[in-house]
This record gives C-alpha cells, sequence and structure tokens, in this order.
C-alpha cells in the first residue's frame, strides 16, 4: 500500500498536495483498495467552499458508498472532470490522473492538523492490526 512522501493525510483517508497556494486532493491508496471497483464519484462545483472535516462528495464502489471528507478548507478551483467518464481513475492511479479537487487553501495553518506520511503510514499500521 502506498503512502508519498510530501503529501499531508487526514484520518478519513484523504491526501493533500501543496501546489503554490493551492491544494490537490484525492483519496489515498488504502482507501481505493477498501473500497474496490468504484463505479462514481460524486464532486462539489468549481466555486464552491469546504470546510475542513466536513462532507464534500462521495465514492461509489461496487460495494459500498463511502463520503468524502475535506482535509482542509477552501475555495473549490477545480475538479477532476476526467472522473466522470472513468470514476476506476481512482483505483489506477490515486494519488496522480485520480486526484478530485483542487482548491485555494483558505487556512493554511489547518495542514498542521493533518498527518505526516509517518504518521499515516503509523496510523495504517493499527487499522492493520485491528483488523486480524
Amino acid at each position: 500500500m502506498e503512502v508519498r512522501d510530501g503529501l499531508r493525510y487526514s484520518r478519513d483517508h484523504e491526501w493533500v498536495r501543496v501546489e503554490g497556494g493551492e491544494a490537490v486532493i484525492g483519496i489515498t491508496d488504502y482507501a481505493q483498495e477498501q473500497l474496490s471497483d468504484i463505479v462514481y464519484v460524486e464532486l462539489p462545483a468549481a466555486g464552491g467552499a469546504l470546510r475542513q472535516g466536513e462532507p464534500f462528495g462521495s465514492v461509489e464502489a461496487v460495494k459500498a458508498v463511502a463520503d468524502l471528507y475535506a482535509p482542509l478548507s477552501g475555495e473549490v478551483r477545480a475538479v477532476n472532470e476526467a472522473l466522470a467518464d472513468d470514476p476506476a481513475l481512482v483505483n489506477r492511479s490515486a494519488f496522480d490522473d485520480g486526484w478530485m479537487v483542487r482548491l485555494a487553501v483558505g487556512d493554511a495553518g489547518e495542514l498542521d492538523r493533518l498527518l505526516s506520511p509517518a504518521d499515516y503510514r503509523k496510523l495504517l499500521s493499527e487499522l492493520e492490526g485491528a483488523a486480524e
């Protein structure tokens, strides 16, 4: 299961990559693996506002539907339109082609509330241990 350095992570299994004043957001490799075959992704419209910790969309897989929770607050600058035609991009490329939204970061201090790659790896290790 891939955890990339240079990103921040939420406990809800979203990742954040900061590029200038924007944050690119998606779900983690762990999340897409748990969901399995993703068949639909519901995302907010560009121009909308997200608040850290609040739902902003959902991912529908063959066996389950999962809410997406905003790891940061800010204005949605763009959504990944490719997911409308090919939601399985999230399964194939969770960290690259399967990104979900680009956000103008409202409060950079919120990044400090997210997990580092090492902390996220520890969380995954705890989750795997609890599942045994």
